[in-house]
């Protein structure tokens, strides 16, 4: 009968250490607390937050008494829904907080936020595909939209129309302009041949 004998360096110790020396988790719990606070979010509340339209129909906020000239409002679900957590951030892209809901908020403030929110997430619904032309590593789109007829080159690839939810089609065309097709169920059997070759 032959006995294998187990490697040196697996052989541990019986509560499972190395017998080495004690390792030094400091860095571990650094590590830790820095992503405990990138983690913390402020959640702004009317009670000290309130918004303003500027002169240029920007949009301004004082939180806790200190202004901010000029912010922007970042959905986290911009194609499911835009009214519930919504970072404002600074023009240098710094997140000075969230807003859980509208809902939370006064009707006139949810409108004021909600104005800024359809000019940044501008869409239209794409309702019906007349023409998709591809070429050179573009697609060339004539269509109907809900903002009328658009006409717009979309690079191939890159992930520039893509699925953004069930049958949910997103598109951005090479001037960062968003269309989307909200069920691709919906287009007929010609549309949706043009529409797949772009997918």
């Amino acid at each position: 009968m032959t006995t294998v004998a187990a490697p040196a360096e697996a052989a541990g110790k019986p509560d499972g250490s190395d017998g080495g020396q004690p390792v030094d988790m400091k860095p571990a719990e650094s590590g830790q607390a820095d992503l405990a606070e990138a983690a913390k979010i402020r959640y702004l509340q009317p009670e000290d937050t309130s918004f303003a339209k500027t002169v240029g129909n920007m949009l301004s906020i004082k939180i806790d008494g200190t202004e901010h000239p000029v912010v922007y409002v970042h959905c986290s679900f911009p194609h499911t829904n835009k009214r519930i957590y919504l970072s404002i951030r600074t023009f240098d892209n710094k997140e000075l907080g969230m807003i859980r809901s509208l809902d939370d908020f006064p009707g006139e403030t949810a409108e004021l936020l909600e104005e800024q929110i359809n000019i940044r997430y501008f869409c239209p619904e794409i309702i019906k595909v007349i023409k998709i032309k591809e070429e050179f590593g573009y697609s060339y789109w004539d269509t109907e939209t809900t903002a009328g007829i658009c006409r717009f080159t979309v690079r191939s690839g890159g992930g520039n129309a893509k699925l953004v939810g069930h049958n949910r089609l997103l598109v951005l065309d090479v001037d960062g302009n968003r269309f989307v097709i909200p069920d691709l169920e919906r287009l007929t059997d010609k549309e949706y041949r043009m529409v797949e070759m772009c997918m």
